[in-house]
């Protein structure tokens, strides 16, 4: 036998993948063997092929899928490293995700019930524009009594996936939410949105963003998904709520990227998540939050986000003496910023009822 070829049993021991692992990456041309005798149907592999066998066993050590190690096989050097880092970012965006819901599950579930003696209400306004340089808006706002919306579609049937993806929402705002159900109805939302989408758009490359609060009388519940995003301010403070479902932000939260680069990097606006009428819906970001008389939350889209400063955004919301006054002057600042994007913005107050 020729001195730079290993049976399959030597090259096992060698890469560290089992003969049964090398038999299925045969299978499934991850890894062909470089000779099989043709009597034996017995599996040669060259000593060269050891570097691409431990890289495979590596990335399934990642736990990445077998269609991306293919791809990632398949690449130069460089492209082969970014692809991984693209692929890591992601795991990271969704474990984030579940850590996040399995921490506000436990707080919700071991968190006693409030008894507030001060009934509370929502002032709301909404407003949506195209700005300066999109032929159209895609965007979606609305404010009701019980739910707040944002919805910013992208692709060529972006405008029907975030009116869509409202709409499904809607229901929501007719009546109390039941005591204790506040989640599984958000769950649900996310399912009705999906389908919606989908039959929206009718298969073309469309989807859409969606950050909504459903009021439940002394709490508002989260769920968002994509890169639009909430934000309260209490006491003059501004507090961003939702975290991007971003390339970018993953980028971020690991930390190469720094949030001076983020501004202008050419993929901040690649979502992770989205609903875009797929089989399987995105897992939603899900919260409770306490409401206080006197709260003020902000609901937007990235063309608001994108180009206007948080310290500029809570002037504005602070200056404002009702939330038209604030959905118009936000609206206002991004366009005077160049309107780059559809800017769609929902403003609510936490109020005392007949107040």
């Amino acid at each position: 036998m020729r001195t730079d070829m290993l049976t399959i049993g030597a090259f096992a021991k060698a890469c560290r993948l089992s003969p049964k692992a090398l038999r299925l990456y045969d299978e499934l041309e991850l890894l062909r063997p470089a000779r099989v005798d043709a009597d034996t149907g017995y599996r040669y592999y060259a000593v060269a092929q050891l570097e691409q066998a431990r890289l495979v066993a590596w990335l399934r050590r990642l736990g990445m899928p077998l269609a991306g190690i293919r791809r990632v096989c398949a690449l130069p050097p460089d492209a082969a490293a970014r692809e991984i880092r693209a692929y890591w970012a992601r795991v990271e965006a969704e474990t984030a995700v579940r850590r996040d819901l399995a921490t506000f599950l436990a707080d919700h579930l071991s968190a006693p019930p409030r008894k507030d003696a001060t009934m509370l209400e929502l002032r709301y306004a909404a407003h949506s524009d195209r700005g300066r340089v999109r032929p159209a808006n895609q965007d979606t706002a609305y404010a009701g009594p019980r739910l707040l919306a944002v919805a910013d579609g992208y692709g060529t049937a972006g405008a029907r996936a975030g009116s869509a993806a409202v709409t499904a929402l809607k229901a929501l705002d007719t009546a109390e939410p039941p005591a204790g159900s506040v989640l599984n109805l958000l769950e649900d939302a996310v399912q009705d949105a999906t389908r919606a989408v989908a039959d929206a758009t009718g298969g073309e490359e469309a989807g859409t963003t969606l950050t909504a609060l459903l009021w439940t009388g002394s709490r508002l519940a989260l769920v968002h998904i994509g890169d639009s995003r909430a934000y309260l301010l209490r006491g003059g403070g501004l507090f961003r709520v939702t975290h991007d479902h971003t390339v970018v932000q993953a980028m971020l939260d690991e930390g190469p990227l720094t949030p001076e680069e983020a501004v202008s990097h050419p993929q901040r606006s690649l979502l992770l998540r989205a609903l875009d009428g797929g089989g399987t819906p995105p897992v939603p970001d899900l919260r409770l939050h306490d409401a206080l008389p006197g709260d003020r939350y902000l609901l937007c889209s990235d063309g608001l986000s994108g180009v206007v400063p948080d310290d500029r955004v809570r002037s504005l919301l602070c200056a404002a003496p009702d939330p038209d006054a604030a959905v118009r002057s936000l609206t206002d600042a991004a366009n005077e910023a160049g309107g780059p994007d559809n800017v769609s913005c929902v403003v609510a107050d936490v109020v005392e009822a007949g107040a």
